[in-house]
């Protein structure tokens, strides 16, 4: 896996670039926004990690310009800035992916491999992979169907479930499902999600699929 840093703090530049090459993984780093955005169009990576206070260009303008050229490397971001409004902000730019420092290293390989395998493209015989439990999205209408019965979802409930099923075998972020489940609802505190997300486990119960909760990840769906 080829993992272009953008960090300027050189002290974690070497901590990290050490690490991660220590785990298999061809690290470049790059201090400088302005740099960081000419080399990632030179030589795409399979994954870039964004730190959002730069020197040269912030963080969230090299990633609203680099998915302005059409660049769709996956995009971790790592910053000190912890709050929802700025992780909902960098989801909304284009970044797949968010981690507040200090972070866990084993967490922090964790997300860069799961968003190196969600880039890896699929056959384009292979067709959509199975959803979990035999469950059946009609992505057309929308519904769901569970051994040939619709699931019986509110509104939110359905949106959660369809970017959980978006993803089948893989843990959506909890800031990524809030911005799909409440969109442009600024008014909505964040820890409503988990609401949600209890009232789709209830009524999953009886379906042979799990809802599971991977701390640090995010949830995920598997059959049970």
């Amino acid at each position: 896996m080829k993992v272009l840093l953008v960090e300027d703090d050189v002290s974690m530049q070497t901590a990290l670039k050490r690490t991660l090459q220590n785990r298999g993984m061809e690290v470049e780093l790059c201090g400088d926004g302005r740099a960081a955005l000419e080399r990632w169009k030179a030589a795409p990576p399979d994954v870039v990690m964004l730190d959002l206070t730069l020197p040269g260009m912030d963080g969230l303008l090299v990633l609203e310009q680099a998915r302005d050229a059409g660049l769709a490397t996956p995009v971790l971001i790592l910053t000190a800035r912890g709050t929802v409004g700025d992780r909902i902000i960098g989801l909304n730019t284009g970044a797949d992916d968010y981690l507040p420092k200090p972070f866990d290293l084993d967490e922090l390989e964790a997300r860069l491999r799961a968003l190196h395998r969600r880039r890896a493209p699929a056959s384009a015989d292979a067709g959509e992979p199975p959803l979990p439990g035999g469950l059946r999205w009609d992505r057309q209408s929308g519904a769901i169907h569970c051994r040939d019965e619709i699931l019986e979802l509110a509104p939110r409930e359905s949106a959660l479930l369809q970017a959980l099923l978006a993803r089948p075998g893989h843990a959506v972020p909890k800031e990524r499902l809030f911005e799909l489940v409440f969109p442009g609802e600024a008014d909505v505190q964040y820890e409503a999600i988990e609401v949600v997300v209890y009232r789709l486990r209830k009524k999953l119960a009886t379906t042979g699929v799990k809802l599971v909760t991977l701390r640090g990840l995010g949830y995920l769906l598997k059959a049970e």
